[in-house]
């Protein structure tokens, strides 16, 4: 969820600003970015439905990073670090006690270390950050305001691995200055790279003197649960993945609409929004500092409550707004899957019937289940019996329907008129006709209402089950 935002909110950036969405795949950690990582990925965005104007794999560009690096070590901004992995002594002398580099790296001569390089002795090329007295690195975040931090407490941190692989500081810097990137909008986690980054755009300045842009940089407060703690796939389980959402029957574009409203919302506090209102909304100023809280349960009764209410809302308002069709369209295939043969026409008289009764679309299943099914499942005779009324009372309010709605037609008006007329003859109240009826055909009181749903049910359907619910309640 967390990466599907920080993608949603470039989109929105560079398609307000009318701006080139490109989108870029930082593969070089070959351990992490496995091929099912990476598809998960692409079937996230798929969903989303958010195109990119262009599409790189920082795999596929390494000659570019290593020319960049070793044109930053030609400068004497770089240096060969021959240490072994997770030995030697560190020299901590930050301001915090942390890490700045291994002794006796930075001041090896050139010769020596073009030596033993030659000599085929691995080493990683670290950035030699300078730590002159008092030199300070600033830069100026778009969400975070006026950032600083003493250079004398930057580690000399790696720009090529022992493998020659590039790290992800260098591998983004060298495509950010290729690509003339202009902005950079990614999690508050990488707020602390970036000092690193600054001083990489000045390391990849031209000879006479010209530096690579730096992008402006906009970090997003992070995404948390309710708990507190980062969302993590590994510590949260599924219900943190946008493939969750999809398949529990969430609509895109409400995904998309729930996720900008964690960490953004516009200046008139709307909430319910569709994509070109998103869009025309969208600033870097609308964006909050604290860190959004996404309010799931990791144990829930009901899949519904797994999600945050929110969502949850945003979605059954959005499904509200789409078309009979465009709702039909969505929902017929989920019906199909299930193991259902329903023709596209039936599903289309049935969608209006349950707009307004279903959060997600995989609602369907539930809450019009009795349309799909030649035999109702068995459920309690005594949902039969009326308000304020008896097994008597049902059995003759059935058989009357049973004689009424064989004779009727099967359009609203008619179906409502007759069925009035009978309660009136049998000297009840119309929600004590209707109740029993109800429950015959749907096996259920909760259903959507009456008149329309015996018209899609059909008269035959109707009587059959009216027949089975006249035995049941005998």
């Amino acid at each position: 969820m967390g990466s599907a935002r920080t993608f949603i909110f470039n989109w929105l950036y560079a398609r307000h600003n009318r701006g080139t969405m490109i989108l870029r795949l930082d593969d070089t950690d070959v351990g992490r970015n496995t091929e099912a990582s990476v598809d998960s990925i692409f079937e996230g965005l798929k969903w989303l439905g958010l195109s990119w104007d262009e599409n790189y794999k920082q795999s596929e560009r390494l000659e570019l990073h290593r020319k960049a690096a070793w044109a930053i070590f030609e400068k004497g901004l770089a240096y060969r670090d021959f240490t072994p992995a997770h030995t030697g002594d560190a020299e901590k002398s930050g301001a915090q006690g942390t890490w700045l580099f291994n002794p006796g790296m930075p001041e090896l001569s050139r010769a020596e270390s073009d030596r033993r390089a030659a000599a085929g002795e691995p080493f990683a090329l670290r950035f030699r950050v300078p730590r002159h007295a008092g030199e300070i690195i600033r830069f100026t975040d778009a969400v975070y305001g006026e950032q600083a931090k003493a250079a004398a407490d930057i580690e000399d941190f790696a720009l090529l691995r022992s493998d020659g692989m590039p790290t992800y500081h260098l591998a983004s810097c060298a495509d950010d200055a290729d690509l003339h990137i202009s902005h950079v909008i990614r999690g508050q986690d990488h707020l602390t790279n970036t000092f690193k980054h600054v001083l990489i755009f000045r390391a990849l300045a031209e000879p006479n003197g010209a530096a690579a842009a730096t992008p402006q940089f906009a970090h997003l407060p992070l995404l948390v649960a309710p708990d507190g703690t980062k969302l993590s796939k590994r510590r949260h389980g599924p219900v943190v993945s946008v493939t969750t959402y999809r398949d529990a029957g969430f609509l895109s574009e409400a995904f998309i609409n729930f996720l900008c409203l964690l960490g953004w919302s516009p200046k008139n506090d709307r909430e319910n929004m569709s994509l070109p209102e998103l869009t025309d909304a969208f600033t870097l100023e609308g964006i909050n500092r604290s860190n959004a809280v996404v309010n799931f349960k990791e144990t829930a009764a009901t899949p519904e409550e797994t999600f945050d209410p929110k969502a949850l809302w945003l979605n059954a308002e959005h499904i509200r707004a789409l078309t009979v069709d465009d709702l039909s369209a969505r929902l017929l295939p989920i019906v199909q899957a299930a193991g259902f043969d329903l023709a596209p026409k039936k599903m289309l008289r049935i969608t209006p019937l349950i707009r307004e009764r279903i959060k997600l679309l995989r609602d369907v299943l539930t809450a019009a289940d009795f349309f799909f099914v030649d035999q109702l499942p068995r459920y309690d005779p005594a949902e039969l019996i009326p308000q304020k009324g008896d097994a008597a009372m049902a059995a003759k309010v059935l058989e009357k329907a049973r004689e009424v709605l064989a004779e009727v037609e099967f359009k609203h008006d008619p179906l409502d008129q007759s069925l009035r007329a009978a309660a009136q003859e049998l000297g009840i109240k119309a929600g004590q006709m209707f109740q029993p009826i109800r429950v015959a055909v749907c096996g259920r009181k909760n259903a959507p209402p009456l008149f329309e749903t015996l018209e899609v049910l059909g008269k035959e359907t109707t009587l059959a089950r009216l027949d089975q619910a006249i035995q049941r309640v005998g």
